[in-house]
């Protein structure tokens, strides 16, 4: 049973309507003086031309992405010191990123992108990161005056940099461009190509890239790619060699079925996304949708995609059996953002998507973003923020915001509320489950400096069916150059 003090959604309404309504006194937490606040926080890119007239030039792009929460632990959760716990707060690193492009020539361009994600007090670190670091999986003396004491775990401290992007692009004519490298032109949905430094809601539902850190690296593949537009139509497909991983599924012999899972293979995978853009035509330089304009464009598209990945996964029948399964995963997406009164400011941001998922019979995956619990829990969530995200099955997606009047904080920024709807069918559960988001973002200079608050509720599942839920606060900071 799930404790009784757990957060509800009144408090956590209540403490952002207390934060973001207090006038003066709250914007007085982000400035010491009222005339600081007056104070243009534009600013050029940072560029450097490598010709006369800047057709030449290398950009460069840094951003960091700062988590503070309170979590309600899954059922069964234990902390570092390996004692229940019911409720989690830290802060940690979501993102520290680098990425820099040089368009060496109008036919040419290179790009290159690293950084580090996901790092807490407890993980994302590497071994050796530290004496006092949890260095890997070795015994660590905590108490190296009395030699009493020891713990054991991921390290924390100094996270390993890595590629997350590499990729050469070559310009056919001004609708084919041709790349290749480990690159980010994914396909199944807009989202699954989603900029990190654009987001609505605080980060996206994971689901959206369905290969996440499996056969991919961080939602990259090596492959070969084709992009650009035609009129109104956008497009990016590639032939990619996915990352080989997994030892293959099973039969679950309580149930009486056989559940899929990765197998290492030699095959490779195809993917594409294809939108029609109805008005404004957006921006494919680079692969990064954005997901909100706040009133400076006007965009309505429609797109679809897939992912298909030949003999990717494996499953035991009940004669024992090896059999094996192709990952096919499609995605149907809508995606709307347009000014409503040019006059307040006010903008209407919204995007729904319908994912098809085939991993193999009951392939199901648990994620849980900067997961700070121990221990294996006593549902099958798992333990700390896990839940099942990823599997066969069916999910719909759904996020709306809303750009208030620029009047309300004057010259202070703007404030966009914003709320996200999930329904996700895993084929592997006998229920499906319902969740939600709700949060605001505070646009110190757009996307360049914002402050988001979001509340999110998780589901709970004991014995293949959803028993209750759970939730999460987050306050992030954002900032790019």
């Amino acid at each position: 049973m799930l404790a009784k003090t757990k957060l509800t959604l009144p408090i956590i309404l209540f403490l952002l309507v207390q934060f973001y309504a207090s006038g003066q006194d709250t914007l007085a937490i982000f400035a010491t003086a009222k005339d600081e606040m007056m104070v243009d926080h534009s600013y050029k890119p940072l560029t450097l031309n490598l010709s006369d007239d800047g057709s030449k030039y290398i950009r460069f792009l840094v951003w960091n992405q700062m988590w503070a929460r309170v979590n309600q632990n899954n059922p069964g959760t234990l902390d570092v010191s390996g004692s229940p716990s019911q409720r989690t707060s830290d802060i940690g690193i979501r993102r520290a990123r680098f990425l820099a492009y040089a368009q060496v020539s109008p036919r040419f361009l290179i790009l290159t992108h690293w950084g580090i994600n996901n790092q807490t007090f407890t993980n994302g670190g590497v071994p050796g990161g530290g004496a006092t670091g949890n260095p890997g999986q070795l015994p660590v003396n905590v108490n190296p005056e009395t030699g009493l004491g020891s713990a054991s775990g991921m390290s924390a401290k100094k996270p390993q940099l890595f590629f997350h992007d590499i990729w050469t692009e070559f310009k056919v004519t001004e609708s084919i461009y041709l790349g290749t490298g480990l690159h980010y032109w994914n396909g199944i949905s807009r989202m699954s190509s989603h900029s990190t430094l654009s987001f609505m809601t605080i980060d996206a539902p994971i689901f959206n890239w369905p290969l996440i850190e499996l056969t991919d690296q961080f939602a990259r593949q090596f492959g070969f790619y084709a992009k650009g537009q035609f009129a109104k139509w956008d497009y990016r497909l590639s032939l990619n060699k996915p990352f080989a991983i997994g030892a293959g599924g099973t039969f679950d012999e309580n149930r009486q079925v056989p559940v899929a899972a990765n197998i290492v293979n030699d095959n490779w995978a195809t993917q594409g996304y294809i939108a029609y853009q109805f008005l404004e035509t957006e921006n494919n330089k680079l692969p990064f949708f954005v997901g909100s304009y706040l009133g400076t464009k006007k965009v309505f598209n429609i797109g679809a995609g897939w992912h298909h990945h030949p003999k990717a996964t494996s499953s035991i029948a009940e004669s024992g059996n090896t059999d094996f399964h192709d990952i096919t995963l499609i995605g149907l997406d809508a995606f709307l953002d347009l000014p409503l009164n040019p006059a307040s400011g006010t903008a209407l941001t919204a995007y729904a998507v319908y994912y098809n998922y085939d991993f193999g019979l009951n392939y199901i995956r648990n994620v849980g973003i900067m997961n700070v619990g121990f221990g294996p829990g006593s549902s099958q969530n798992g333990t700390g923020n896990a839940q099942p995200t990823i599997g066969t099955g069916n999910i719909f997606y759904s996020q709306t915001g809303l750009l208030l009047p620029k009047s309300i904080l004057e010259d202070k920024g703007r404030l966009q509320p914003f709320g996200a709807f999930t329904y996700k069918r895993f084929e592997y559960f006998d229920t499906g489950n319902m969740q939600y988001d709700l949060g605001i973002n505070y646009y110190i200079n757009g996307h360049q400096a914002k402050i988001t608050a979001q509340y999110s509720t998780r589901p709970i599942y004991e014995n293949f069916r959803r028993s209750g839920s759970a939730g999460e606060f987050i306050l992030q900071t954002h900032l790019f150059l």
